[in-house]
């Protein structure tokens, strides 16, 4: 693992530590990029994809698992067709003493696809899919409700899925980025009804052509 982590970095890329150390560059992001797309890919189609040899890609595969970046692979379903056609986010006011005994009852509702603490107005944020609305009617008033440590719930019915991707990757970002454009090509470049930001330094200088 150290001799990969030490000679693991090509491509020009920043790498970025993880786990027990592994140093993430290029190539392994283009690997976790690939298996986005399959993760059944064959090792020889893989290497192929990325450029790189069979043997490297299976090292570095190995590597990226035995580190922990990649955690496990699943199948995705289309929960629709298994008769979860009903999506719901629930969001939950919990009593602030009573973290453990939310936690431990939210365990065992198998309905309950993701939970997340948030900040702002709710303590936390539960996903669930069911066959029908009455089920959510019946989770919210009878089961959560039932919960002490529950204060208050809120609960939103996804009407559809517009975006959901397996991971993103700090690459992503870079690849869809628009080119910079200064200020001056800016100018008078803005559609009506649509924002326009101006930087600090540039309202300074307009305020002092101002006076």
């Amino acid at each position: 693992m150290s001799e990969i982590s030490r000679n693991g970095v090509g491509g020009g890329g920043q790498p970025g530590r993880i786990g027990i150390g592994l140093e993430l560059d290029d190539i392994h992001m283009k690997i976790l990029e690939v298996l986005r797309e399959n993760g059944r890919i064959s090792v020889a189609a893989l290497a192929e994809r990325v450029g790189i040899s069979r043997a490297s890609a299976y090292t570095r595969f190995e590597a990226l698992r035995a580190d922990g970046a990649i955690k496990r692979f699943t199948a995705e379903i289309d929960h629709v067709r298994a008769g979860l056609g009903i999506t719901a986010l629930i969001f939950v006011t919990v009593r602030q003493q009573m973290w453990k005994q939310f936690r431990a009852e939210l365990a065992r509702m198998p309905e309950v696809e993701y939970c997340a603490i948030t900040t702002g107005q709710h303590d936390a944020m539960i996903q669930v899919r069911v066959s029908d609305v009455a089920a959510v009617h019946t989770m919210v008033t009878e089961r959560l409700a039932n919960i002490p440590a529950v204060k208050a719930t809120e609960t939103v019915f996804i009407l559809d899925e517009v975006l959901r991707r397996p991971y993103v990757l700090p690459s992503d970002g870079q690849q869809s980025r628009p080119a910079r454009r200064t200020a001056q090509e800016t100018q008078g470049d803005v559609p009506l009804g649509k924002m326009r930001f101006v930087g600090a330094a540039e309202g300074r200088a307009a305020l002092q052509k101002e006076d």
